[in-house]
């Protein structure tokens, strides 16, 4: 039979632990997932990795590979005579067999004899990102989160499933919380259970509003006569528009604090949000606006660089 380097395929030692295999399997099958790889050899590489996965996670197929020893990938590999024993009583050949499903058939025929069936085996867990804005995260809400799922038919042939599943999204979910669905991640074996789904929730960047925790931070634009006689304005936050008072002589970046403006959290309370100050000039002056100006700086004695002197 034709050696394959499962070792290899998930990029870790012959000595890793079972924590590092699986911590190097959920890696790279994000990474050559087909709902996220671009790579066109992506769909054969997440086949590669499951099947390597598949075998290094079980202490008992792990246990019947690593007596095969290391090898060249694809070199042609003779089993030890225990498998022979275990699995090929009677004289068969290793010639043809796919060295998973012999792994496979070993490891259940130490639990009934040559032949036996496997045991029930639970599916693979799936984790998939789900883009969320912050109005979702100040309302809850619902998501649609659309993927394809890698599935196997009677005939045990890979086919990629699309799937679609309404999310409830809480209020005041945060970015990188993990949502689970039960039983909707990979097909389990033998009636094995179903794995889950776990759906990670990623902030999408918003426009106006900048994220610190559960504060939120937006600019705030004042003309230079709002800035120096104050003025009512209105300010936007996810609950919709408040009126914020400026007073006279607001310098640039000043900051106004709107009282549980923010994000909501887990428990019901909210952040503050905090509205910073930006003086902006008019990037065409018209002749009046160019005459009054010239006026004030005739009569003005501010010196903003007076410290400078």
């Amino acid at each position: 039979m034709k050696f394959k380097d499962y070792y290899s395929a998930l990029g870790v030692e012959r000595s890793a632990s079972a924590a590092e295999i699986k911590q190097a399997y959920r890696k790279l099958a994000h990474k050559y997932h087909p709902d996220v790889s671009k790579d066109p050899a992506g769909e054969e590489k997440f086949k590669d990795i499951a099947e390597a996965y598949a075998t290094l996670k079980d202490r008992e197929k792990r246990a019947a590979y690593d007596q095969l020893g290391s090898h060249r990938e694809g070199e042609n590999v003779e089993p030890p005579q225990s498998w022979q024993q275990g699995f090929a009583a009677g004289g068969a050949t290793f010639g043809d067999v796919d060295m998973a499903d012999i792994l496979a058939a070993f490891a259940a025929s130490r639990h009934g004899g040559a032949g036996a069936r496997m045991r029930p085996a639970r599916g693979e867990d799936y984790e998939v990102n789900a883009p969320i804005t912050l109005e979702q995260i100040y309302e809850g809400g619902e998501t649609d989160v659309r993927l394809s799922m890698p599935e196997y038919d009677e005939h045990g042939t890979l086919h990629r499933v699309p799937r679609t599943y309404r999310v409830q999204l809480p209020k005041g979910a945060e970015d990188g919380q993990r949502l689970r669905l039960a039983g909707k991640g990979g097909q389990g074996h033998d009636g094995g259970k179903h794995g889950d789904l776990y759906v990670v929730m990623k902030v999408i960047p918003h426009p106006l509003y900048r994220v610190s925790g559960k504060d939120l931070y937006i600019d705030l634009p004042l003309a230079p006569w709002e800035a120096v006689l104050g003025a009512t304005v209105l300010v936007p936050t996810l609950g919709g528009k408040v009126e914020l008072s400026v007073p006279a002589g607001t310098a640039a970046n000043r900051q106004f604090r709107l009282a549980k403006r923010g994000l909501p959290s887990a428990g019901g309370e909210h952040g503050n949000l905090y509205a910073v100050v930006r003086i902006e000039v008019p990037p065409a002056a018209t002749a009046r606006e160019r005459e009054l100006f010239e006026q004030l700086a005739a009569e003005s004695r501010f010196n903003p660089r007076q410290h400078l002197i």
